[in-house]
């Protein structure tokens, strides 16, 4: 699981930058003081280091690509990179195609340099990739990543330079595609991949920065997204959950080490919490089981027997409140199976059960409209066709849950790297982007 793909064919915006502005902020967690940049976004409709680098600051919502403009290149040229925080490699299309809006240009970049095949960082900061590195004709690092949807691209590793706010990174490594099977609408509304998971080659890595955080506004079109440490005094104390780590002399086949992975430890629907063996909430020896936080997944998916006890709950609590659908062939983005009509009429849900995913030291409750999302062009009769937000991992041949940004939507969700922990608290995104100063 090096690298994810799912949310990149569920999701339905893109963010674009629209302002950029500097602030000094003071550092919680050191001595050094660094300067705060904040970018401000906005979100377009689709149809269907050693030392710690200064904080950035990106809005957004969800149903939305997390995406980030960046300046890559000498002379700079602006390119749109898509936040995975499930992926290794930052990658960006290099080979002009009419399918794509946008490419990086290396010929055009004079500070653009290949990496050779012999370099170590070829031989050995690859060493989490899931597909190992070759030569190709010019002794370059030959490179390829795939994805859950059996997509791939394939390219050369790179160095160049990426700036960010205003500040010039040199040398960061990336993957330069010039070959690509995806044939996504969303795909080729974007430059690249920005990889943000605990790899030595992810982005964050490079860069150095002790943690970051996001926050996805279920209101509105606005959110943030924060790179670095700063003090936001009205923030409600976060939850955390320490990251999971299984110490092996070897690679486990099924389990991602540079994942965010957590600890699961139940589910409670209403005021039931569901009765799970702990065999299915942890990971087994060859490393199958485990839960990650992915901000390239929209929706969460848990596997098989956990989402049949969640299926089997919720829809129990919600008979005589919803109308189940009745087709047992339909299954939403080949996943997602327990669905409803609801007339097209109707405004809002009738009071439905929350839904508690309860993780060691801190839960994340999902309650309302995020519990149910209309499938667009689904009409049956008079009724629209909704579906339960969590899907079925074991349909996808997948060996883990993930909790997709879809359900992390108002919340304030920080990746601490350095104390190798998540933590969570409820808050409205909306209001944080305007008290940040990055409301539309």
């Amino acid at each position: 699981m090096g690298t994810s793909r799912f949310g990149l064919v569920f999701l339905l915006q893109l963010v674009s930058i629209c302002s950029v502005f500097v602030q000094s902020k003071q550092s919680i967690h050191s001595s050094n003081s660094s300067a705060s940049v904040m970018f401000a976004l906005q979100t377009q409709k689709i149809q269907s280091g050693s030392s710690p680098r200064s904080t950035s600051k990106l809005p957004f919502r969800h149903n939305v690509t997390l995406s980030v403009s960046l300046l890559v290149g000498t002379p700079p040229q602006p390119v749109t990179m898509v936040l995975d925080t499930g992926s290794e490699l930052s990658w960006l299309y290099c080979k002009k195609d009419p399918k794509f809006k946008s490419v990086f240009d290396p010929v055009r970049s004079t500070s653009y340099s290949p990496v050779p095949c012999t370099s170590s960082t070829c031989t050995t900061r690859t060493q989490n990739f899931t597909i190992p590195p070759s030569c190709d004709p010019k002794n370059l690092c030959h490179t390829m990543v795939s994805y859950a949807d059996a997509s791939y691209m394939e390219g050369t590793l790179a160095m160049d330079n990426f700036k960010m706010g205003g500040s010039s990174v040199p040398g960061v490594i990336f993957g330069c595609m010039d070959s690509s099977s995806s044939s996504s609408e969303e795909d080729s509304k974007t430059t690249g991949l920005l990889g943000m998971n605990l790899g030595s080659l992810s982005f964050v890595t490079q860069m150095g920065y002790p943690k970051f955080s996001y926050c996805i506004s279920g209101q509105d079109s606005s959110g943030v997204l924060l790179f670095g440490e700063v003090n936001i005094p009205w923030l409600k104390p976060l939850s955390y959950t320490p990251l999971v780590k299984l110490n092996t002399p070897y690679r486990l086949p099924y389990y991602d080490q540079t994942a965010y992975s957590v600890q699961f430890q139940g589910i409670k629907v209403g005021e039931k919490v569901l009765s799970l063996p702990k065999s299915v909430l942890q990971p087994d020896r060859p490393g199958a089981g485990q839960t990650m936080v992915d901000s390239g997944t929209q929706f969460s998916l848990l596997l098989g027997p956990v989402y049949s006890a969640l299926r089997s709950e919720f829809l129990a609590q919600t008979t005589g409140k919803l109308k189940e659908l009745g087709d047992p062939f339909f299954v939403y983005q080949g996943v997602m199976d327990l669905c409803y009509r609801v007339p097209l009429t109707q405004k809002g849900y009738p009071p439905l059960p929350t839904v508690t995913l309860m993780f060691q030291g801190a839960e994340m409750s999902v309650s309302a409209a995020r519990l149910l999302y209309r499938v667009p062009g689904e009409v049956r009769g008079s009724d629209g066709v909704h579906c339960l937000t969590f899907g079925n991992s074991d349909l996808l041949g997948l060996s883990a849950s993930i909790i997709g940004h879809h359900h992390q939507q108002d919340m304030w969700m920080e990746f601490d790297l350095v104390n190798s922990r998540v933590g969570l608290a409820e808050v409205r995104c909306d209001i944080a982007s305007q008290r940040l100063g990055l409301g539309q």
